[in-house]
């Protein structure tokens, strides 16, 4: 008698699990690594995505490209969450990391379809991150933050290294010095938000120039604008939230009037709370007046005729640089327009710049902000272009936190490379040969750097394992003349953090992908799920063919 069959989910439920559950998660990881390979390195090339409304983006930040892929795959979404932490926590060694995860992967799934048991690969290779990341720290080389001229061409080096790779490298020297004034006026938080970045078409990238102070784009103004003076030397500068404009009555407001002086009455009086305003700004002593809401027609012109320079609907953004940077509070009424509240700054002037006007606020007396004005031709050219300079920033910033560095070019990869084989060496058991494929694993690097601009890798790789077995310890990849060089002299340096962080990041993808051994999908769930998401299955996604 056969025994009843217990049927514990709903038809159409798909379940893999086991060994071969495992292997596909592995081969999508590879096809994730497979899209962004070809952009590691200087040689590496980019890639143009359009979406679904016909926008096209040209980038090689691994980051980007993972975050426009629409990744479906539950595993293979892993890895797009590692590049996306990567970015957000040092902002460069997006491509690195995914790259590393899935070449973990990779050296693994033999041991995998043996039948090896994945916790024992998975403490292995604890073991071995461990192990690689306590020797980054040992060998990293730091550097003196007293000696500022020297601190200061390292952070150069740092900023150059990252832009080694993007579209921008041949301009690299002159934006890494941007970036790296840039970062220096900020205080001691270092806020991202306080480096404004404008893009402005046409013109040349070496047009780009960096304002310590703040600029933004001239905004929408009325009538009587021309007359106002475009210059001044040490303004006051008063930051408004308040709407300087005669407002038509709220919808279902009514007045019931018997004359026509009542009526007058109204109207005058709408008009003297407006001129009482513009007058108490006038006798504040601001020479410029920004607000967050429109500034109307008559002010413009009440301004214009008092020679005074007026700005309604600045962004939000650019207001609290303003005030960031030449002091004062942003206010809400013009009430209390006293010096204390108002920004100063040494000159402001409206410029035109391509063909748009931006307004300068330069020598402010808090100057912990600045403005980094892009220039270029295309459109996708200069947003490439300022995630390039995000990149270079997060590095700079990254290293004056962090003073060690390292070389790159697949140099410390090769000698952590070699240091866990030499260990692996020294152990028994199976522990020994995982940690040899963690090895071999973080070849992968200096492999793809190698594969990227042409050369012979193997050779390459072979010269490069026999400098390192010599105690040749900065040896990496030398691009330009297709062969290996010391890129600690050659000055491709990097925070060590990034490297920490990708090998941490990687290794505990390749874990956790590691760890799961069964995949429920509940197909129908995706299509009529009831509002709210609730009753879906247990993971969501599209089944795929193993």
């Amino acid at each position: 008698m056969m025994p009843t069959p217990i049927i514990l989910l709903k038809e159409g439920t798909d379940t893999s699990q086991g060994i071969s559950q495992l292997v596909s998660n592995i081969n999508a990881c590879q096809v994730i690594a497979e899209a962004v390979r070809t952009t590691l390195g200087p040689r590496g090339m980019d890639k143009l995505m359009v979406d679904g409304r016909g926008k096209a983006v040209i980038s090689n930040d691994g980051a980007t490209i993972l975050k426009l892929l629409d990744v479906v795959h539950p595993a293979a979404k892993t890895l797009v969450d590692i590049a996306r932490s990567q970015d957000a926590e040092v902002g460069d060694g997006t491509t690195s990391v995914t790259l590393l995860a899935a070449e973990f992967l990779k050296q693994l799934k033999p041991y995998v379809e043996e039948g090896l048991h994945p916790q024992t690969i998975i403490r292995a290779f604890r073991t071995a991150t461990n192990l690689a990341v306590s020797k980054i720290k040992e060998i990293a080389v730091s550097v003196k933050k007293d000696d500022k001229q020297e601190q200061r061409e390292l952070l150069e080096k740092c900023a150059a290294t990252a832009l080694n790779s993007k579209l921008i490298a041949g301009q690299k020297d002159f934006f890494s010095k941007m970036v790296v004034d840039a970062v220096m006026s900020l205080d001691e938080l270092m806020s991202l938000k306080m480096i404004g970045i404008k893009k402005v078409q046409g013109g040349a990238l070496e047009d780009s120039q960096l304002i310590s102070g703040v600029a933004f784009k001239k905004t929408f103004s009325y009538a009587g604008f021309e007359m106002q003076p475009k210059h001044y030397e040490n303004p006051k500068i008063a930051l408004l939230n308040v709407e300087l404009e005669l407002k038509a009555e709220k919808d279902n407001a009514e007045v019931r009037v018997k004359s026509v002086e009542d009526y007058q009455a109204i109207v005058d009086a709408e008009w003297n709370i407006l001129y009482d305003k513009l007058e108490k700004i006038y006798q504040s002593g601001a020479k410029v007046v920004l607000s967050k809401l429109p500034i109307g027609d008559v002010a413009t012109q009440y301004f214009a005729d008092r020679d005074l320079f007026c700005a309604g609907r600045v962004q939000e953004e650019d207001l609290r640089r303003t005030m960031m940077a030449c002091g004062g509070s942003i206010q809400t009424s013009v009430g209390a327009l006293t010096d204390d509240v108002l920004g100063q700054c040494e000159l402001f002037e409206e410029v035109q710049v391509g063909g748009e006007r931006y307004n300068f606020f330069k020598g402010c007396p808090k100057a912990k902000t600045c403005t980094i004005i892009l220039r270029g031709g295309a459109e996708q050219f200069t947003e490439e272009t300022e995630r390039s300079l995000h990149d270079a920033i997060m590095i700079v910033r990254r290293a004056i936190k962090n003073d060690s560095i390292v070389a790159g070019g697949g140099a410390i990869e090769m000698e952590l490379s070699k240091y866990l084989r030499d260990y692996s060496r020294t152990i028994p058991g199976k522990q020994q040969l995982l940690i040899g494929a963690y090895a071999k694993a973080l070849e992968v690097i200096p492999r793809q750097l190698c594969d990227n601009a042409g050369f012979d890798a193997t050779n390459i790789l072979n010269k490069l394992r026999a400098k390192h077995a010599q105690s040749g310890m900065w040896y990496g990849v030398d691009i330009n003349n297709e062969d290996i060089a010391d890129n600690f002299i050659a000055c491709v340096w990097e925070p060590s953090v990034v490297r920490i962080n990708a090998l941490t990041a990687a290794s505990e993808a390749a874990c956790l992908i590691l760890s799961v051994d069964e995949t429920i999908k509940n197909p129908r769930s995706s299509v009529d799920a009831p509002p709210g998401g609730v009753g879906r299955g247990r993971g969501r996604g599209r089944p795929h063919a193993h």
